[in-house]
């Protein structure tokens, strides 16, 4: 049985580095393809992309009747969760690195404990409301280093590209709120797909007017290609298998790995600068996450040392 155990946890735990590892190259290739296409492009066909992966396993699994039964608040999720963050990330890339915007991404869990504060009254502690400050420090501390600017992309202020990634994350965090409290019965397949289908038909009339007039590069369609499929798709399906054999906040601590795979794509393969201040704050960021969330709780921990007996 202890075998046993430690094969399903050494599978959980594989997973969940692949998740981390394909999550955090999808900068990397939202990069690649925003030059060529522009954030709504790019945004709109990763999302159409990724539904018409997901779309037919809805229809094998029988999950259609459960979209169809919910569909005008799982589309409007879908806005929420993809279509509006995605395109605010791709906007981001044209003047940030990758390494510096999923470090900002790090902090859509702390947006998510705010919001839930703020929206659905959830209680948060002394400890938990330090951890947003110092969430905040971090990014503040991101702000002032100008080593996140990709090299020639001075024309665009880097500020507002760092506005757009914070635009995402509490975009994410409003739709992880809205989700709670209107399709928490939702299959989770079923809520993926049809987010996906909803973010590209809600994203398709601005995808068309901004269109690129330039014809794409072959690079750039491969990059969306691998958005949609790997990043969208085996990306969902992947973290449907962790949730259904852990909890949700297990799963949702996957958030940390992400800027570690991103940072290291950016590093070797775009030759990205990566400088110490990027990863102290990097460091305050993530730390300031695990606190606003209770991931780390110092009053706990605390507690547990002054509880432990003494080993006379």
């Amino acid at each position: 049985m202890n075998s046993t155990r430690a094969d399903q946890s050494a599978g959980w735990l594989a997973q969940f580095v692949a998740l981390g590892a394909i999550w955090g190259s999808s900068f990397m290739f939202m990069r690649l393809a925003v030059a060529d296409f522009g954030p709504v492009a790019t945004a709109t066909l990763r999302v159409s992309l990724g539904a018409l992966f997901l779309l037919p396993l809805l229809l094998w699994r029988g999950q259609w009747p459960a979209l169809r039964a919910r569909w005008p608040a799982i589309f409007f999720v879908g806005l929420l969760n993809s279509g509006i963050p995605f395109a605010l990330f791709a906007f981001s890339l044209l003047t940030i690195t990758t390494g510096l915007s999923s470090i900002i991404n790090a902090t859509v869990p702390m947006f998510g404990a705010l919001v839930a504060w703020l929206w659905l009254g959830e209680r948060l502690g002394l400890w938990r409301i330090a951890g947003l400050v110092l969430g905040f420090v971090g990014v503040t501390l991101l702000a002032w280093d100008q080593a996140g600017l990709r090299a020639g992309a001075s024309a665009l202020h880097p500020i507002w590209a760092m506005l757009a990634c914070l635009g995402a994350c509490i975009s994410y965090a409003l739709a992880a709120s809205y989700t709670r409290l209107y399709l928490q019965d939702v299959p989770p397949l079923a809520a993926a797909t049809g987010s996906q289908i909803g973010a590209a038909l809600g994203m398709a009339l601005p995808a068309l007017w901004l269109w690129p007039q330039e014809t794409p590069s072959q690079a750039a369609w491969l990059s969306l290609l691998v958005l949609g499929a790997l990043c969208t798709g085996v990306a969902y399906l992947l973290y449907f298998r962790l949730l259904g054999s852990s909890s949700p906040s297990r799963a949702l601590a996957v958030t940390y790995l992400i800027p570690l795979f991103a940072v290291s794509y950016g590093v070797t393969l775009l030759d990205e600068p990566f400088t110490p201040g990027m990863g102290l704050s990097a460091l305050i960021i993530l730390l300031g996450t695990a606190m606003a969330t209770g991931m780390i709780d110092p009053a706990a921990l605390l507690k547990r040392v002054r509880d432990k007996p003494d080993s006379a």
